[in-house]
């Protein structure tokens, strides 16, 4: 089953989120809350995306781990 288009859409959305949390480490902006509001349902569907894209990129181990035995 081919997933490129699928791995690329969700690694650019979990890249998003984590340029987000280094706005929110280094200078105390959260994009999201200032785009959307703090924790209004949007910014939560947001988060929401962008945890769910963090756990599908967990199967990428194994993904990698077995392109790599092949």
């Amino acid at each position: 089953m081919n997933t490129k288009g699928l791995d690329y859409t969700v690694l650019t959305i979990a890249i998003i989120g984590a340029i987000n949390w280094g706005l929110i480490g280094f200078f105390r902006i959260d994009l999201v809350a200032l785009l959307f509001g703090e924790m209004s349902m949007l910014s939560r569907i947001v988060y929401s995306i962008v945890g769910l894209a963090g756990l599908y990129l967990v199967s990428l181990y194994g993904r990698v781990s077995n392109a790599m035995t092949n």
